[in-house]
């Protein structure tokens, strides 16, 4: 029996879901979330439109943004679920367009309202991959 992979295996490109990735990610996450927290204190308030109601949810959004990022780095560093496959790609990915889709309805609601089902499908995604992490 041969033990030949039918598809050569290329060992000098990592997978995608690794350690180094994940931190990346984090990290990214937390630094887009703390400059949206900060515009939106301070810059998004004078915007013409902008209620007291739309600035909250936009700092809302970057601050689940913010969790979700160190949540990631925490992630990152833990032995097994750094390589988890679905785990750390579902709160990326579920915090990119739970939050992201907070932030651009908050700023631009009359122009972007087809993203208001965006938010609970990425909310969903982030429970899922943090459900991955328990089980």
């Amino acid at each position: 029996m041969s033990t030949t992979p039918l598809l050569p295996r290329n060992r000098m490109v990592e997978p995608l879901v690794n350690s180094t990735n994940l931190w990346r990610s984090g990290a990214v996450l937390v630094a887009v979330g703390i400059s949206a927290a900060a515009f939106g204190a301070h810059a998004l308030k004078s915007r013409p439109g902008m209620t007291p109601e739309r600035v909250a949810s936009w700092v809302r959004g970057a601050n689940y943004m913010t969790f979700n990022g160190i949540a990631l780095l925490a992630v990152s560093q833990h032995k097994r679920f750094a390589t988890h496959k679905f785990a750390g790609p579902a709160i990326l990915g579920g915090a990119i367009l739970f939050s992201g889709s907070i932030l651009a309805l908050s700023a631009f609601r009359e122009k972007v309202r087809f993203l208001g089902p965006i938010t609970p499908l990425g909310g969903v995604f982030m429970v899922a991959g943090y459900v991955a992490l328990a089980l």
